[in-house]
């Protein structure tokens, strides 16, 4: 016999209590350390939520985000090859033919055959694709300004480079984890 009885739902550790408990299994913790990177990958998932449903609300997922913006970031005319755009997002060939497929029949983006070398696919960014791409630059902006509402202009530009210096450790001590380890889709 199943059980059919709703189980309610788990709710995450409060940051102390998280902390007391790694501290409890493993007494070298410092609390103080745990506390910011604990609190940084809590601000992470929450924050890829949120931007989650932006981008829902506009009818294309993060994985379709995430190619829009690495053709933005190409620069006008907005052109990269597939084994381009891979590599940017640290996706297999496979993968990335999947998402240009879709992306393709959403009228995101054209794949066409370049015209100074036939064998070579370009991947070019629509009107309709800048446009929900400008649209969620929109939403974002405003989500991020909220956010940030209660820093003060100089406790924002010390949070920025205070952050920067992390990020430029990681990416010092982690060259390669820029990629994803697994593809998404």
């Amino acid at each position: 016999m199943s059980d059919t009885t709703e189980q309610p739902e788990l709710q995450e550790p409060s940051l102390d209590e998280q902390i007391a408990a790694y501290q409890r299994e493993f007494r070298d913790l410092d609390p103080q350390v745990e506390q910011i990177v604990s609190a940084l990958g809590r601000l992470n998932r929450r924050m890829n939520v949120a931007y989650g449903r932006q981008v829902a609300a506009l009818g294309i997922s993060n994985t379709e985000w995430e190619v829009l913006k690495t053709l933005v970031l190409s620069g006008a005319p907005y052109r990269l090859g597939p084994g381009e755009l891979a590599k940017r997002l640290g996706l297999t060939p496979a993968a990335m033919t999947h998402r240009i497929d879709r992306m393709a029949g959403e009228g995101l983006v054209t794949r066409d055959r370049d015209e100074n070398n036939r064998v070579r696919v370009i991947v070019e960014l629509t009107d309709e694709g800048r446009a929900k791409w400008l649209e969620a630059m929109r939403m974002a902006t405003t989500f991020e300004e909220d956010l940030l509402q209660d820093l003060s202009g100089d406790e924002r530009g010390a949070l920025g480079e205070i952050l920067i210096r992390l990020l430029r450790r990681v990416e010092h001590e982690q060259p390669d984890a820029g990629g994803r380890l697994t593809d998404l889709d």
